[in-house]
């Protein structure tokens, strides 16, 4: 059986295959393994050209930050050395201070001594002067920062007037020893006030312009020494430099004081409060933290005493509280005090005594009024 012509089909031309731009347009992009999903882009970057721009600019900051840094670290460091040159120059002229003011103590002791003849203080004397000049050349050899150079000078004047001083006053006692001139003090009295001089030079040309040199420099925790010479001025005026002379040359002729010799209690204070106490009534003494007793005494003869000694006893079971000082010199009519402190636990609310005795000076014949006794009861402030 015939098969319809219509029925026939012949493809003579296949379907062309797509073109390579639409499948790729039509190709959906699968996810990656994982279940990630799409990839996010990052920020870009700065442009490629401004990287070595940006690094410069790091090392430069780090560089300043460094050279900062090790600025900082060389000025401190250069503080320090300069503090410790004030300071190592200052812990020498300490030294010096020191020395030559125990010569200054020892003169006072070698004035104030009882007994002593001209010729022993006159040999002292030279000692004590050629002790000072070894102290001046010591402080010659110091090397002062800078800056304190020309007070440096003045701290050697200072020491070289007290050379002069020691020195006037051995060839002044040396020159009046067999003399009884009335004028004779005067001779004492001239190198005496280079003493003084050397004090007064210390603190006003030494000691103050260079804690103000060194306040002005920035140089802090560092103090200027002082030194003290004359610590008694009494002792170094014209009136009292006779009284000496008086003194020295009765030791030295007979040994035996002439003149009339004498002292006595004139009062006994409490302090704080005023309260002066009686010999024949009860006194009543609140006992504060910082009680003290003041007495005083008066040179009742006509010539100078040395080296007085006073004591202030207190009674109390188990054991008195017991206290002495000495005053170094004083003249005569002149009245002087001494404070009696750090009495310790004194006896409360129970009737006790209070006692003060003063040492008979050489000379001395008449001691009922060297010594006084208070009846007290001490109470709680």
């Amino acid at each position: 059986m015939d098969t319809p012509e219509d029925d026939l089909e012949f493809d003579f031309f296949e379907d062309e295959p797509a073109t390579t731009e639409a499948q790729s347009q039509s190709r959906v992009r699968l996810p990656r393994r994982g279940g990630r999903g799409p990839t996010v882009r990052k920020p870009a970057g700065p442009p490629r050209g401004m990287t070595p721009l940006l690094r410069l600019l790091a090392l430069i900051a780090i560089i300043v930050a460094a050279l900062v840094f090790f600025g900082l670290l060389i000025q401190s460091c250069a503080s320090t050395s300069k503090r410790d040159s004030y300071k190592n120059y200052m812990a020498k002229v300490a030294t010096v201070a020191s020395s030559s003011q125990s010569d200054g103590a020892e003169l006072a002791s070698e004035l104030t001594t009882q007994g002593v003849k001209v010729a022993d203080i006159q040999s002292k004397l030279a000692g004590l002067a050629e002790q000072e000049r070894q102290t001046v050349a010591v402080a010659q050899r110091l090397s002062p920062p800078g800056p304190l150079r020309p007070v440096h000078e003045n701290l050697i004047e200072a020491l070289q007037l007290r050379v002069n001083g020691i020195q006037g006053l051995a060839d002044a006692f040396r020159r009046t020893a067999g003399s009884k001139a009335t004028g004779d003090a005067a001779l004492l009295t001239a190198p005496a006030q280079r003493l003084l001089a050397s004090d007064i030079t210390w603190d006003d040309l030494f000691q103050a312009p260079a804690t103000a040199e060194m306040r002005r420099r920035g140089v802090t925790g560092v103090v200027v020494p002082g030194s003290r010479f004359v610590t008694n001025a009494d002792l170094i005026t014209e009136r009292s430099m006779a009284l000496v002379l008086q003194r020295l040359r009765g030791a030295s002729t007979s040994g035996t004081p002439t003149g009339l010799h004498g002292t006595n209690i004139i009062s006994t204070v409490v302090q704080p409060g005023g309260q002066t106490l009686q010999t024949d009534t009860e006194n009543t003494v609140t006992a504060t933290a910082d009680l003290r007793f003041v007495v005083t005494i008066a040179d009742s003869g006509d010539s100078q005493e040395v080296g007085i000694k006073i004591t202030l006893t207190i009674q109390k079971p188990g054991g008195a509280i017991v206290r002495t000082k000495r005053i170094a010199l004083i003249n005569p009519k002149q009245e002087k005090s001494v404070s009696f402190g750090n009495l310790g636990q004194v006896p409360f609310a129970q009737k006790t005594t209070v006692q003060v005795d003063v040492a008979p000076v050489p000379g001395e014949h008449t001691t009922s009024n060297n010594k006084a006794s208070y009846p007290v009861i001490f109470s709680l402030g």
